[in-house]
């Protein structure tokens, strides 16, 4: 089993604007607490770009969890986007094809792939404005999802919603302009082989992590310190310390990292049933879903 000595979690946003609230990066190292990086920074995607370089050019041995998702369904359709001419085969052209379309987007943010006319048919945009091709009820989604929300280990979301508090899919195509640069550099499981050494990339969600800690579902957002040391001491981790209010993002990347720290040299963890390589080519998984 591959051996990492540093565990890092983000915590990632797709709202619009030059820097994002929403956006933590928490690392956790060796058998010490995990620390914020840049604790009370405001971060910008191009900064977490930067840190991902720096990351690969390091070599470290890190395990990255990044909370958005890589894909969307593609395995119930055959396709992530039906009747689109240009719907691409695989994880990487899917990064190309939003990246191509989203260029003159500032900031990595995403409008004009969510505007283009074949694009925009797939997705639940808001009330009152739902895309033709936007499957009926929850959207689609994709193995994973369906996997977690039947062996209830995890409530997911469909990547085509747009609205609601919970919706993932500005983040997750945010997320795969980023992916779309650092492909290549730093590998991607399950798409990519564990390497040898050197640090790798895995979807994650942070609810995975409050679960394992002891927290009910519906209630994993932690906002002080105290209620962070609790939940880190439930997975074995020594207390980060942070007295006060702290916001969500924060306690959710901290305890991600602690989270990976725990779950990262359990085989089953890297070999889940359901998982083959057609849907690590196009759909990806979430680490952790077993």
């Amino acid at each position: 089993m591959r051996h990492f000595t540093h565990f890092a979690a983000l915590d990632w946003s797709g709202a619009r604007g030059p820097r994002q609230r929403g956006i933590a990066l928490a690392v956790a190292s060796g058998a010490a607490a995990p620390a914020l990086v840049r604790p009370g920074h405001v971060w910008s995607r191009a900064e977490i770009l930067a840190w991902l370089e720096e990351i690969a050019a390091s070599r470290a041995d890190m395990l990255i969890g990044f909370d958005f998702s890589a894909a969307f369904a593609f395995a119930d359709r055959g396709a992530y986007f039906p009747e689109w001419a240009e719907s691409p085969a695989d994880l990487p052209a899917l990064w190309v094809l939003v990246e191509t379309l989203t260029a003159r987007d500032p900031h990595y943010e995403v409008a004009s792939f969510l505007a283009h006319p074949e694009a925009r048919r797939h997705f639940r945009h808001g009330q009152g404005d739902v895309g033709d091709l936007y499957a009926p009820g929850t959207g689609r989604l994709r193995v994973v999802e369906q996997h977690q929300r039947a062996t209830r280990q995890a409530a997911s979301v469909s990547n085509f919603n747009l609205v609601g508090a919970a919706q993932v899919g500005k983040a997750s195509l945010a997320g795969m302009r980023l992916l779309q640069r650092v492909h290549g550099r730093i590998p991607l499981w399950p798409f990519d082989p564990v390497p040898r050494s050197g640090p790798l990339l895995v979807e994650i969600y942070t609810s995975l992590a409050a679960r394992a800690a002891g927290m009910p579902p519906g209630r994993s957002k932690i906002r002080d310190g105290k209620a962070l040391d609790a939940a880190l001491a439930a997975l074995g981790s020594p207390p980060a310390g942070v007295t006060g209010s702290m916001s969500d993002h924060a306690s959710d990347a901290l305890l991600t990292a602690a989270w990976l720290r725990a779950i990262a040299s359990d085989t089953e963890r890297w070999s889940p049933a359901p998982l083959s390589d057609t849907l690590a080519a196009t759909e990806g998984w979430t680490f952790g879903i077993i």
